[in-house]
């Protein structure tokens, strides 16, 4: 099994997705955030330094990033594959992980690009509500997926309730910052001949059969 890069807008499902391919191929998922969140809290320096830019809401330095990621890919796990999640964002960053690889004798793998309609993406994140008590999640926009009574858990009958920025202003700020930074990026692997574009508007299980066409060689 080859590494995967998930590239993916707001609520394209990349979580879950990666949670899909790790469980069904046993292979880790590896999130940049998580491997900053273990990080910062190690007593050191660089531990200290990152936990600091995490606390003010600072950017840490791509240095520290691909340092963190270079040695979690050299533990013995990742020799049969990875996911690879919420790295690189960019080119300079595409280029920094090109050099890792070739610094520890690994394949490029796959690279997929998560694609979906602004306007379903939208309808996911600020329809979507989730249960106090259960954690069950309904979204108020898909037929679907809306709860039988309004506010209530189908489960548990707990009360409903949106996240504070789950709202439609802040999305737009999130999906334009998106196309911004990383749109870059899918043209660079696109000119590599190594992106494949899959409809994550779909749905879940559409869109990991999708997936599983791809790595079969299929799609």
């Amino acid at each position: 099994m080859k590494s995967i890069i998930f590239i993916a807008p707001p609520a394209a499902g990349k979580g879950t997705q990666s949670a899909l391919v790790s469980e069904k191929y046993h292979i880790p998922h590896i999130s940049t955030g998580d491997l900053l969140r273990a990080a910062s809290r190690e007593n050191n320096e660089r531990g200290k330094y990152i936990k600091e830019q995490m606390e003010t809401g600072g950017l840490v330095s791509d240095d520290v990033t691909t340092g963190l990621l270079k040695e979690r890919l050299q533990e013995s796990d990742c020799d049969n594959g990875y996911i690879l999640d919420g790295f690189p964002r960019n080119v300079e960053q595409a280029k920094a992980y090109e050099q890792i690889l070739d610094d520890l004798h690994k394949e490029m793998g796959y690279v997929i690009f998560l694609d979906i309609d602004k306007e379903i993406a939208k309808k996911r994140i600020v329809g979507r509500l989730s249960c106090s008590k259960c954690g069950a999640v309904y979204n108020s926009m898909d037929p679907n997926l809306k709860p039988k009574v309004d506010g209530i858990c189908d489960r548990c009958f707990g009360i409903l309730s949106q996240r504070a920025d789950d709202t439609e202003e802040i999305f737009n700020k999130r999906f334009d910052t998106y196309l911004k930074e990383t749109e870059p990026l899918i043209a660079y692997y696109e000119e590599k001949g190594v992106l494949t574009r899959i409809d994550s508007g779909l749905g879940k299980e559409k869109t990991f059969s999708q997936i599983e066409r791809m790595l079969r060689g299929s799609l």
